[in-house]
């Protein structure tokens, strides 16, 4: 295999750590990123840097997997077998992945403010983010919006988890909470709600007007990505929490 166009040839809107400053990271296709961090490809004639990014992505594909979920689990013995991956570029690789797994799990300190979404989600990831099963959490919070903790409700299959209401508003009493924000996981990685999640949200939005215990949001978390139902039904609308 031959990719002889070396990075330094392209114009430099097109060169990863260009387009890396200019339009951010979460723009760059992976092998982009990863060029970026193994620096230099497999030599003069043969992939550049950008080349061995696609090819390595390409041969971690054949475990029947996205190349990325092998890339948290896989050795670097594993990741040398791939012509063009010597140790400097394996040990590159597997910090950044492990960089990445820190700031994932890392939890905001209690009584922090969980004031969006994303701080939520961040308060969540260590549980919920990259599990392999369905699991259910909640984060409690007193009156003003201050972390009192987090809890797994239910863990459930790599497709379904049961959240029965009752569980969720007995671990926020027994703690002192005020206010939740719910969230669950999906192991597929793919975050939109289904109908199942629509309908838990309308009976737990009920049951907290009944409470007055509001539940502020249900977060769906999965593969290093979230949605907030608040943001994207009119459930809250329609079954106002009174904060």
């Amino acid at each position: 295999m031959t990719y002889s166009l070396r990075i330094a040839d392209l114009p430099l809107s097109e060169r990863p750590r260009e387009r890396l400053l200019d339009i951010g990271a979460k723009h760059l296709a992976t092998a982009e990123l990863i060029a970026i961090l193994i620096a230099t490809g497999q030599g003069k004639g043969k992939l550049s840097a950008v080349g061995l990014g696609q090819y390595l992505l390409q041969e971690l594909s054949q475990y029947q997997r996205d190349p990325l979920d092998v890339l948290r689990d896989i050795s670097p013995q594993e990741l040398m077998q791939i012509s063009g991956i010597g140790p400097a570029k394996a040990t590159t690789i597997l910090a950044a992945i492990e960089l990445g797994k820190r700031a994932f799990q890392f939890r905001p300190k209690e009584r922090a403010t969980i004031d969006s979404p994303e701080a939520a989600a961040a308060a969540l990831s260590h549980d919920l983010m990259w599990q392999h099963q369905e699991r259910f959490a909640v984060v409690l919070l007193d009156v003003k919006n201050c972390l009192v903790g987090t809890q797994v409700i239910t863990i459930g299959t790599a497709t379904e988890t049961l959240a029965p209401p009752v569980q969720i508003f007995r671990e926020a009493i027994r703690q002192g909470a005020t206010k939740l924000i719910v969230a669950h996981n999906h192991p597929s990685g793919n975050i939109e709600p289904s109908s199942d999640d629509i309908d838990l949200t309308q009976r737990l939005l009920q049951a907290a007007q009944f409470l007055h215990l509001p539940v502020l949001d249900h977060l769906i978390l999965g593969n290093g990505n979230h949605c907030s139902l608040r943001e994207m039904t009119d459930l809250w609308r329609r079954f106002p929490q009174g904060e």
